[in-house]
């Protein structure tokens, strides 16, 4: 027997037009950044240069954070149907842009196209959509009568979700009045400068919204400045770590949002079909490059050799390659930095004496690829384990009972998310009642909804982002 091959189908790159370069957004004008610095974004699957990028340095986030601060008396004075409408259109132009924007997010990411169209374009406008229904509401969200807007949000996210982060951030964020001063990854600046291209099409006031392209350097300096009320960080919890230190005693508010080690917990009831995809959703899903990903899986013991088995059949599946291509379900690592990273702790994974496998997989000779990885016999102790890899690396511990399953599920450094496989709905809730994790899935992995908060618990940040909880953190409840 052959195996069914399937025939390319790439997406266009025609309906995205990237510029040779791109300036600051800032005051409702692109502009050079003050010192006339600029760095180059390409792409994680070929290593092409897409584009010329202004970096921001800290003259620059000065000028944007008083763009912002100036646009805060109007836009926070408007009343709260008024928003609705800018926060309604952005979401429209992103609907009608999404093809044109999930395109241009592959190509910045290493993303597949499918995710890209299929996942992050339609949460995207969904965030925007969901908030522009809360904007004239908020007497009634459960903060007291008139809640107020804090000021000029400076806001920081990842590469990994660069779109959809952004839209986390900035649809409540406007919403509830405040104005807003971003930071995009520098790996991925260019879906946050169309979007500042979208905030120009809806018409959006001048300075409410400011993007600012740059290194850690500009993060710091933003996170830093006097006049921003609000600082809002997705990332590693390291640099997490160091915003909390520096935002310390100075009355800011602050949304930390940071790694994971989830554990995606299997019981021997479980449809097994079923678990084998919601464990690939989990963990090889975005390339594993996902904060809540579910990369440690514990499976109980008497079911342990069929589902592994399932499971590497499932993997000899996946189809690696041209993340443009629909077919593709693996793309790109976003950087050789993050490359470089994930190979380094699966090396380390077998010196310590886990046994590792992947399935038979041709790598592209260009651009940053790592093939879907198990690793069996692990213990608890092992780095693979404890560690946050943040690639397709999948870590299998076993349990016997669920007191055992919870107790290896918690014993982590982090809280953020968590995935529950059985037929009892009785154990899932039982279950779900003792993890110490942001958020739990029963039987499925990875599903988001902007009505729903996410966020996390230990080393993996406080805050929630998303539904109701998300606006009071753009409000002043005290």
């Amino acid at each position: 027997m052959t195996k069914f091959e399937y025939a390319p189908a790439p997406e266009s790159r025609s309906v995205v037009d990237i510029a040779p370069s791109y300036g600051l957004f800032i005051d409702g004008e692109f502009t050079e950044a003050a010192d006339g610095t600029v760095f180059k974004t390409v792409s994680p699957a070929s290593e092409e240069v897409l584009s010329e990028v202004a970096r921001a340095g800290a003259e620059d986030v000065d000028r944007a954070v008083k763009a912002a601060r100036r646009a805060f008396e109007k836009w926070s004075a408007l009343p709260g149907a008024e928003r609705a409408k800018y926060l309604f259109r952005i979401a429209r132009i992103i609907q009608e842009r999404s093809r044109e924007l999930a395109v241009l997010e592959t190509l910045d990411n290493g993303k597949p196209i499918r995710e890209t169209r299929d996942a992050d374009l339609p949460l995207v406008a969904a965030h925007f959509f969901y908030y522009a229904g809360w904007a004239d509401k908020l007497d009634h969200a459960g903060y007291g009568a008139n809640p107020r807007p804090l000021g000029v949000a400076g806001q920081v996210i990842p590469w990994n979700f660069p779109l959809l982060m952004l839209a986390w951030k900035i649809a409540p964020a406007l919403a509830t009045g405040n104005t807003v001063v971003l930071k995009p990854a520098e790996t991925t600046p260019l879906s946050a400068l169309f979007f500042a291209d979208i905030c120009r099409q809806a018409g959006l006031p001048k300075g409410v919204v400011n993007i600012l392209p740059g290194y850690g350097d500009a993060g710091a300096a933003l996170v830093e400045h006097p006049d921003v009320n609000k600082v809002a960080f997705t990332g590693s919890t390291a640099v997490g770590k160091a915003i909390a230190r520096q935002v310390a005693g100075t009355g800011k508010k602050l949304t930390l949002e940071l790694g994971g080690k989830g554990a995606n917990i299997v019981f021997d009831d479980a449809p097994i079909d079923q678990a084998v995809e919601g464990i690939v959703t989990g963990i090889f899903f975005n390339q594993g490059q996902v904060c809540c990903a579910g990369s440690r899986l514990l499976v109980q013991e008497s079911i342990q050799d069929e589902l592994l088995d399932a499971l590497k059949r499932r993997l000899s599946t996946l189809r690696l390659g041209d993340p443009l291509d629909k077919n593709t379900d693996i793309g790109a690592i976003n950087s050789a930095e993050q490359l470089a990273r994930i190979t380094a702790l699966a090396e380390t994974g077998e010196a310590e004496g886990a046994e590792r496998w992947s399935p038979a997989c041709e790598l592209p000779s260009s651009g940053f690829w790592f093939a879907p990885t198990l690793f069996t016999n692990v213990t608890q102790a092992h780095t693979v384990a404890r560690d946050e890899i943040f690639g397709p690396v999948l870590s299998v511990l076993t349990f016997r009972t669920p007191d055992e399953a919870v107790a290896k599920a918690n014993n982590s450094q982090y809280g953020l998310s968590a995935g529950i496989w059985t037929e009892k709905g009785s154990r899932i809730l039982a279950v779900a009642n003792k993890l110490r994790a942001g958020v739990v899935w029963a039987n499925t992995f990875n599903k988001f909804d902007p009505t729903s908060p996410f966020g996390g618990y230990k080393e993996s940040g406080f805050g929630r982002e998303g539904g109701r909880h998300g606006l009071e953190a753009y409000l002043d409840v005290r």
